[in-house]
């Protein structure tokens, strides 16, 4: 039988009209409980970042090595400790790469600031598939739209490109890989292979102002030119995976 118009009007979609509708969901009251709290999530982010931009200043290279080297053998482990919480704020993580190789010399310094930027990173990656796109894109202010024509659609040499790009900082790299979805495995390749040379050459320089010879000199220039070839490589592969 076909339907009469008193039917229709009798439908419970006609007698809700402030229906949430698929996708969305609200709490008693008619409040969506689910914006309100992803709000405050980005406001409590932004406000947190900006003050550790103004209010936040790491110690000199000489202080922060000396603290580093009182430790003793929990050094190690402290510095790693420290360089991850670093890579997870918007503070430069240049300082710790450079006190890595004036306290540990090249090689080990190598292996203790890959293992601390990564482990920062990934926790910023964590944190930004938390917060959700919407969030984490607006909190990027003026890096945004950078991370967003990059990273959309954007795989590992997408990672890879903004990581040997100089002048980007790590962590709107980070948070806009999780609020992308970069997928978590191509985001710790990509990191961990990418970030190395920029590591060894900020290292190699550390190593270099504690014992400037010859050979840590030859560090610093070749690891600075591999930078700048893995740069231009990268970019190019990204641009064709675009295309």
């Amino acid at each position: 039988m076909p339907d009469h118009p008193e039917h229709a009007a009798a439908s419970p979609d006609s007698r809700t009209p402030d229906h949430p509708g698929p996708g969305r969901s609200l709490g008693r009251g008619g409040v969506p409980w689910g914006s309100v709290l992803r709000n405050v999530a980005l406001v409590t982010v932004v406000l947190v970042m900006i003050w550790l931009a103004l209010n936040v200043r790491l110690p000199s290279l000489d202080h922060l090595q000396a603290d580093i080297a009182d430790l003793g053998a929990w050094g190690p482990l402290a510095f790693i400790g420290l360089y991850a919480a670093v890579a997870l704020t918007p503070i430069p993580v240049t300082i710790m790469a450079v006190t890595a190789g004036m306290l540990f010399g090249l090689p080990l310094g190598t292996v203790l600031s890959m293992i601390g930027v990564v482990l920062g990173c990934w926790g910023g990656y964590g944190i930004a598939r938390g917060l959700g796109r919407d969030t984490v894109m607006r909190s990027l202010g003026s890096h945004a739209d950078m991370v967003e024509e990059h990273l959309a659609d954007g795989g590992f040499y997408a990672v890879c490109t903004l990581r040997l790009m100089p002048g980007i900082p790590y962590w709107p790299v980070n948070y806009g890989s999780g609020a992308l979805g970069i997928t978590q495995r191509e985001f710790l390749v990509a990191t961990s292979l990418s970030a190395l040379p920029g590591q060894v050459s900020l290292i190699a320089i550390g190593a270099f102002i504690a014992s400037p010879t010859m050979l840590n000199g030859i560090a610093v220039g070749l690891s600075w030119l591999v930078v700048i070839v893995l740069t231009v490589l990268s970019l190019r592969r990204w641009r064709a995976a675009r295309g």
